[in-house]
């Protein structure tokens, strides 16, 4: 190989790394993070369309969830006890379910009624967008559409903290 070779090599290797490095630079910046514009979500529902462009001036809870997710099926009563308490003020719970058949979130939603809006997205885009990486995994949005917590899993322990967060969103203008 001759030095002019292994040079042009070493450029392209190099480029390379450049252009994966500002993709992993792009990718980070779109991660959800405190004070970052949430993706917009527009998805069939029960009975409309959902979207959280129609939600904006509302503080909405959106939590992605599987018919398959034990802690979900924990979720969804602490769900309908907070849209029920905070809807006055304001909140809105947006659940939205990731089974690839409908029929799966049928039979739980069935089991366990959710007294809040529910959407679907059986091809999962959105969950991708939102970055989530666990069942289930909610995001806090304040008013202006911004993300103001982001929250992996269900526990019984995680209800007041969740609460608490939901409260000084919605006293926030």
């Amino acid at each position: 190989m001759t030095p002019s070779t292994s040079l042009r090599r070493l450029r392209r290797s190099l480029r390379g790394c450049a252009i994966a490095a500002a993709l992993a630079a792009a990718t980070s910046a779109s991660a959800l993070d405190a004070g970052v514009a949430v993706p917009e979500l527009s998805l069939p529902g029960l009975r409309d369309a959902v979207s959280l462009a129609a939600l904006k001036g509302k503080v909405v809870y959106v939590d992605f969830w599987a018919s398959w997710c034990g802690p979900c099926k924990q979720s969804f009563p602490f769900m309908n006890e907070l849209q029920a308490k905070y809807a006055g003020q304001g909140l809105e719970i947006v659940a939205v379910n990731v089974d690839a058949k409908r029929d799966d979130a049928d039979r739980f939603l069935a089991e366990v009624p959710a007294r809040f809006t529910v959407a679907f997205d059986a091809r999962g885009e959105s969950a991708r967008r939102f970055d989530v990486k666990a069942m289930p995994s909610s995001v806090l949005v304040d008013r202006s559409g911004k993300v103001v917590v982001l929250h992996k899993g269900f526990r019984d322990e995680d209800k007041k903290e969740l609460e608490t967060r939901i409260a000084q969103a919605l006293a926030a203008r």
